[in-house]
């Protein structure tokens, strides 16, 4: 499914090609701008388009006691919920924003009072929400329930939704948020005045994002953020380069005169400055003072070990080598080397020359060896252990360090600690014996004295380190900070050259493209401004966005009042605001683009003159074309505009009886108001029987048609099909039979078995009522207008039978609203701009015109007919005149 963001990219990459001329570094910088952006992962999120509302129903919510429902045709079409004030209607709207958005704009920014009385006194118990929805996906079907426990805060329902026949799962927030902040189809009263004198940002905001402007926005930020990084980089570098010289100029240093002479040229160069500082450290020499603060000697923790090493190896020693020992150990070294010279064969003895070292010999040496072996073992491990204490302690020492003896500056005399140095590296050279007694002292005397001599030199080096670094050293890591930086300001600024030119590009490409998507929505709400104004001097002009996200914007309104430019806030009446309100708020929320396709307002009337009310009605019904259009009101104005001009629309009463009991009734639909027509054309005594009996027929049938649009439409979306492809269909039905057998068979009926599946389904009576209704405005027909009015009416009820619309169904299972009424597009009208669909369906009588049963022929010839072929409703025929016909006939401007 295209989105907004891809549309975006795409008009960019035609701008790139074929807009504004941009040399090679710039397209690769807003390229890279567009490719490194976020993009929500599409593909895997749940399809939602299409949506159509089916019902509302309420428990222990504002005015609504016990569950009361708002049982709504799901397709397009006006319906009108009228009621007193405190009848609980404007429960229903609150409710259907709260349980699809979570809020409701008519209580933020209130006072807590507002939100506290939410809960219904006349319901205890759980509250709950639950909104039916119809949607051009698989499954077709939606549920959304927000369900409170009796003690459950406002912000705490259990919230989910139900996919057919799927069991409920978890409220996808993320999505239905993302959607609804695009295309939000919900309007209050309050927020019709705040879409105006609110917030300038908001609105601009909201159109902007509509436009689908919202991803070239965040690649203007990426390289505007880029360009300030780069510029705040080059501005601290030469900020640090000022204050450097400054410092340097007020130090005593001849290091410091140097290089503030450097900083202070318009551009130093950075080598320079590098190379001085460098030169600077070599001079003073304070690599070398500082190696001698690093000069180290082994931990006194270490020497002391090594020392109790030996001396414990020595006091084994002592303890083991008696007299007898030290004779046994040379004996057992004698016969060792005596009977490895024997080996295994026999030979004579070489000390004597005449003993024979025979076997029985060398069984008897080793059974010796091995006795000596045993009384001396303790002897040698500890000689052993001796030799390698002594050579531990030895490694020890270290030569003299290269920095006691280079050539150089000394803050102090070295050469005593140059001798200690000395005499303790000679002791890893010390030729004494492993055993010599005196050896531990030697090694601590000559220890001891190095870590004192070296201590001197350290806090002689110190001193001097830190005389120099007291006026010099703060000053060096600065000067590297300022050199590191440097470098990265000289690397990036043919980038920063670059981002500059790309950013301008960029803001002259949002500003056409944001200039060629805000034109038909423009083009809209001026249509709209216009259909409302009715006798207002005030004329809106061009609707424009001033600004850009993250700086101050607005939606400028062109207004002229009699020809002389004003501003809208100053010039015109609450009444005009509103109207100026629903001009802006209607192309936002009709938008092609929008998944929702139904749109709910509530009391968009007040304020408003008799004048303005006729406007509203028509645009309404102009809007209700393509689109559900379900409007709360108390004011019976608008009910009156839309009966007294002949518009097509439902109206539904509401009505709170004691203890917070809502009903809900239907008031007037088409459906009911041809056979309203019929009964009323019926009683008219001064008709000739002939003509009212035709005009009874017209009223019957277009009543049958109105119902099997409804049916036809519902069932056919509920078994999966788009929206686009129901309205190929039912514009295909040209014949009123034509709609009932696609009402009643589906796709795959054919208009010539209507007939046989109606007495096969209903009885011989329905395939009679259809053939008189449809040929009763041409021939004469064998009932009485009575008769067929009655007749008429069970078979519409027959084909709302299965289609009850109830909205205590479950998903996943059939439904349809009231009574099966539905809606049709009137002939003659033009595509209203903004998205407004238009169903493009011939008038009825051009339907009726072909061969569907008998006497179909020739509709328009007689009685209810008109010349031109196109029947038009009893009561239209009666009124042709008015100018409510005549402003329903006028067509607003095409949309691009």
């Amino acid at each position: 499914m295209r989105t907004e963001t891809d549309d975006a990219t795409g008009s960019l990459a035609r701008l790139l090609e074929d807009g504004p001329a941009a040399d090679p570094e710039v397209v690769a910088v807003v390229r890279t701008a567009l490719d490194d952006l976020e993009r929500p992962a599409a593909a895997h999120a749940p399809r939602h388009d299409g949506i159509y509302l089916r019902g509302i129903a309420v428990r222990g919510f504002r005015g609504i006691g016990r569950e009361s429902v708002l049982r709504l045709s799901p397709g397009p079409g006006l319906t009108l919920v009228v009621g007193r004030n405190g009848s609980g209607k404007s429960s229903f709207a609150e409710a259907a924003e709260l349980a699809l958005t979570g809020a409701n704009r008519r209580w933020e920014g209130r006072s807590a009072a507002w939100r506290e009385g939410w809960r219904n006194l006349h319901a205890p118990g759980e509250t709950r929400i639950a909104l039916d929805l119809l949607t051009a996906g698989s499954p077709a079907e939606i549920r959304v329930r927000a369900a409170w426990a009796a003690e459950a805060e406002l912000t705490e329902p259990e919230w989910t939704e139900q996919r057919g026949t799927a069991a409920p799962a978890p409220f996808d927030v993320d999505t239905w948020s993302a959607l609804l902040a695009l295309h939000r189809p919900f309007l209050s009263y309050s927020e019709l005045g705040s879409l105006i004198d609110g917030r300038p940002s908001d609105l601009f905001d909201a159109l902007h994002r509509l436009l689908g402007l919202d991803e070239l926005t965040a690649a203007q930020e990426r390289v505007r953020a880029r360009r300030l990084t780069l510029e705040r980089a080059a501005r601290a570098s030469r900020a640090l380069r000022t204050e450097l010289a400054g410092a340097l100029e007020r130090t005593a240093d001849p290091r410091a005169v140097e290089l503030a002479a450097l900083l202070r040229t318009p551009d130093p160069e950075v080598g320079a400055v590098e190379a001085a500082l460098t030169g600077a450290d070599d001079t003073a020499d304070v690599a070398g003072l500082r190696g001698l603060v690093r000069l180290a000697v082994p931990a006194p923790v270490v020497v002391r070990a090594a020392v109790q090493r030996l001396e414990r190896a020595g006091a084994e020693v002592a303890r083991y080598a008696t007299g007898n020992a030290e004779t046994d150990l040379r004996t057992l070294e004698l016969l060792r080397r005596a009977r490895a010279h024997a080996g295994d064969a026999d030979c004579v003895c070489p000390l004597c020359g005449a003993g024979q070292l025979d076997a029985a010999w060398r069984a008897a040496t080793d059974g010796t060896i091995g006795e000596l072996a045993a009384r001396v073992a303790g002897l040698a491990e500890a000689r052993a252990e001796l030799r390698r204490a002594a050579a531990a302690l030895r490694s020890l020492p270290q030569p003299v360090p290269a920095e006691l003896v280079a050539p150089g500056r000394r803050p102090v005399d070295t050469a005593a600690v140059v001798g200690a140095w000395t005499r303790w590296a000679a002791l890893r050279f010390d030729d004494g014996a492993d055993d010599d007694p005196a050896l531990p002292e030697r090694v601590r005397t000559a220890y001891t004295r190095l870590v004192d001599e070296l201590e001197h030199v350290r806090r002689g080096t110190r001193t001097e380190l830190e005389r120099l670094d007291e006026v010099w050293a703060p000053l060096v890591p600065r000067l590297t900070a300022w050199l590191t930086g440097a470098r990265l300001v000289e690397a990036d600024a043919a980038e920063l050259r670059t981002v500059k030119r790309a950013e301008e590009w960029l803001k002259t490409a949002a500003g056409i493209l944001r200039d060629e998507r805000m034109a038909p929505l423009q083009e809209t709400a001026r249509w709209v401004w216009q259909t409302l104004r009715q006798q207002s001097n005030v004329e809106l002009g061009a609707v424009r966005l001033q600004g850009s996200a993250g700086t101050a914007r607005r939606v400028l309104l062109d207004v002229t009042v009699d020809e002389v430019d004003g501003a809208a806030l100053g010039v015109m009446s609450q009444g005009e605001l509103h109207a100026l309100g629903l001009s802006l708020f209607l192309p936002r929320a009709t938008a092609e683009r929008s998944p929702f396709r139904f749109v709910l307002i509530d009391d968009p009337v007040q304020a408003m003159d008799p004048a303005k009310v006729d406007g509203l009605a028509t645009v309404l019904a102009e809007v209700a074309r393509s689109r559900q259009v379900v409007v709360f009101t108390h004011d019976e104005r608008l009910a009156e505009a839309v009966r007294r001009m002949q518009l097509d629309a439902r109206v539904l009463e509401v009505q709170r009886r004691e203890r917070s009991v809502v009903e809900v009734r239907t008031v007037s639909d088409p459906v009911r108001r041809y056979l309203a027509d019929a009964r009323s054309l019926m009683h008219t005594r001064q008709l000739p029987p002939a003509i009212a009996t035709e005009l009874v027929a017209t009223c019957c049938r277009s009543a049958l048609e109105a119902a099997g649009l409804a049916r036809a439409r519902r069932s056919l979306l509920a078994a999966g099909m788009t929206h686009d492809e129901v309205e190929r269909r039912v514009s295909a039905a040209q014949t009123t039979r034509a709609m009932v057998a696609l009402a009643v068979m589906g796709v795959d009926g054919r208009v010539d078995d209507l007939n046989a599946h109606l007495a096969a389904t209903e009885g011989g009576w329905a395939v009679e009522v259809l053939r008189d209704a449809t040929a009763g405005a041409h021939v004469p027909i064998g009932r009485s207008m009575r008769a067929l009015i009655a007749d008429t009416e069970r078979l519409i009820a027959r084909l709302a039978a299965d289609l009850d619309g109830s909205i205590d169904r479950a998903p996943g299972r059939t439904a349809a609203p009231n009574g099966g009424a539905g809606y049709r597009a009137e002939s003659g009208r033009s595509e209203p701009p903004g998205g407004f669909r238009k169903q493009d369906r011939r008038g009825d009588g051009q339907r009726d015109g072909g061969t569907g049963g008998p006497g179909e022929r020739g509709a328009g010839q007689r009685g209810g007919g008109a010349a031109d072929g196109v029947r038009r409703p009893a009561a239209e025929q009666r009124g042709r005149g008015d100018a409510g016909a005549q402003r329903r006939r006028q067509s607003p401007p095409r949309s691009r």
